[in-house]
């Protein structure tokens, strides 16, 4: 019964007619009846119909699909019971073929370009009239506001004009006529520093009341004269007595110590009422002993104090010097002036003029480098009481240091007025108008302790001017310090190696020797205070 049935199943597939399909081409009949091997009807190839597509629909339409019959899958049973695999084309070939039967249209470069009409155009008309109605009558506020920019410019010409010519008037000036006290051309060493020369080698070690690390000698090695230019150069003990003779157990006395020469009364004080060599203080100064136990050390660097003491001093004037400052770490270079006589008492009852110093730092130290020049007066009743924060001010170069070339540095000193100014007038360090007496100007208290009782505080200038104490006669000193506890080096700037207020600074100091020495430059030219020839008092 089944091979029956199977039978007419084939008869009746057989017996379909065959439709012809739009595309003009013919289908062959199905062939499964008589064939046995044909592929069966669902693997052929599709017919494409090419239907307008429809606006409300993206579908694409195939002819097999319309195919009323009965659907066949692609795997079929041969008549042999022998399953029979087709290749059905896939749905992208179908598409593919689409496009291709419909490929987009070429563009025509050759077709005539749509044309824009043109815009309107806001030419005036050939003749035409503008109105202007701003030109019969004026706005009285355009016109206000014309005039008042040319005045406002006006007023700020006239008033710099003015101003320009009231500070030129202002300018103190020393109109009087200046004599020639010292000019120095520093071309011969005995001139300079013989029995009667220029400057005065002050031999000291006692720190100078500023706590300084070097001793000052009276050695070449130090300060010397060449070509015409005067060179302090600070250099190291150990060179001369060995770096372990510097920090124990060996007693230095300093040859020509000049202590019984530079201090008052050559180095008598009287105490009790009875006038006695000041012991104590020559031992500071000429002497000094290195123990490792205690923490003493030998001064770890000698350098040079020059003074005109012995020569010259100036009472108002004009001190000029040309120099170059020295390069290297916790270097103190000075050039200053001190009171011959101390006429109103010790320092710094009798003033204290310093033209410049600096700090051999370099510029990139933080408290004022070599890149900064700073003047100063000291003055006050007590030494506790010193007025220079009064009194101080400095030039900088934010370009270069002030130890790369040479600068004139210039004193003004007159009744009226002192000015320290480096290489110009513009550059002014200090500018001070004696306009009032300088016990006024300090702001001192009325009292002070001495001891443990408070005393009244006594007016040591009651008598002078205006410019008392700098009323004076005053001498020149040159040097190269070394190091302070003073202050000078602020704790905490540039890896400071040692404490004001420690036990032993010095000790601390040549302790760490190798952390600044290697800032100091082996080229004399460089680690030298050079001053010029020509060095004037007037």
């Amino acid at each position: 019964m089944s091979n029956t049935s199977s039978s007419s199943i084939r008869e009746k597939d057989a017996a379909r007619p065959v439709t012809a399909h739009s595309s003009g081409t013919e289908t062959r009949p199905n062939t499964a009846a008589s064939d046995p091997f044909a592929s069966p009807f669902s693997s052929r190839a599709p017919s494409i119909h090419h239907q307008p597509p429809s606006p409300s629909s993206s579908k694409v339409s195939f002819p097999d699909s319309s195919f009323s019959g009965p659907r066949r899958s692609i795997l079929s049973q041969s008549s042999f019971g022998t399953p029979a695999f087709s290749s059905a084309v896939s749905s992208a070939s179908r598409l593919s073929a689409i496009a291709l039967a419909n490929p987009p249209p070429v563009p025509n470069n050759n077709a005539p370009k749509a044309k824009f009409p043109r815009m309107k155009s806001h030419m005036l008309a050939e003749g035409a009239e503008v109105s202007k109605p701003w030109t019969a009558k004026k706005n009285p506020r355009a016109v206000f506001s014309y005039w008042i920019v040319y005045f406002i410019i006006f007023l700020g010409v006239a008033g710099g004009a003015v101003q320009c010519y009231f500070t030129w008037r202002n300018v103190a000036l020393d109109r009087a006529p200046l004599c020639m006290v010292l000019d120095e051309n520093f071309d011969n060493e005995d001139a300079v520093f013989g029995p009667n020369g220029t400057f005065f080698r002050e031999v000291n070690m006692d720190g100078f009341g500023n706590g300084e690390f070097e001793m000052t000698t009276s050695s070449r090695n130090n300060s010397f004269v060449k070509d015409g230019m005067l060179y302090i150069v600070p250099t190291l003990t150990a060179d001369n007595i060995g770096m372990n003779a510097v920090m124990d157990g060996t007693v230095y006395n300093i040859t020509d110590c000049t202590f019984n020469i530079t201090r008052p009364d050559n180095g008598f004080i009287v105490q009790d009422g009875i006038r006695q060599f000041d012991w104590p203080s020559y031992l500071r100064s000429c002497s000094a002993v290195s123990n490792a136990t205690a923490g003493t050390v030998i001064n770890p660097v000698q350098s040079a104090r020059l003074t005109t003491q012995k020569s010259a001093s100036i009472r108002f004037g004009r001190v000029e010097i040309k120099a170059k400052m020295p390069n290297g770490d916790w270097m103190w270079p000075a050039m200053w002036m001190l009171p011959r006589d101390s006429v109103y008492g010790a320092w710094p009852l009798s003033g204290e003029i310093d033209i410049v110093e600096s700090r051999g730092n370099g510029i990139r130290y933080t408290a004022h480098g070599s890149n900064f020049v700073q003047g100063a007066l000291n003055w006050g009743p007590a030494p506790s009481l010193n007025g220079v924060s009064k009194s101080y001010s400095w030039w900088t170069d934010k370009r270069k240091s002030f130890a790369s070339d040479f600068h004139t540095y210039v004193l003004e000193w007159t009744p009226d007025f002192l000015r320290i100014s480096v290489d110009t007038r513009l550059h002014t360090l200090l500018d001070m108008r004696f306009n009032e007496p300088f016990f006024k100007r300090g702001q001192f208290p009325d009292v002070v302790f001495n001891g443990s009782s408070l005393v009244a505080l006594q007016n040591p200038w009651i008598n002078g001017t205006n410019a008392t104490p700098f009323d004076q006669e005053f001498y020149l000193i040159l040097n190269v310090g070394v190091g302070s506890t003073t202050g000078w080096f602020p704790e905490g700037q540039g890896d400071k190696p040692w404490l004001d207020r420690a036990q032993n600074p010095p000790h601390d100091f040549a302790a760490a020797l190798a952390k600044w020495y290697p800032t100091w430059p082996s080229n004399v030219e460089d680690r030298a205070m050079i001053v010029c020839g020509n060095t004037a008092e007037t």
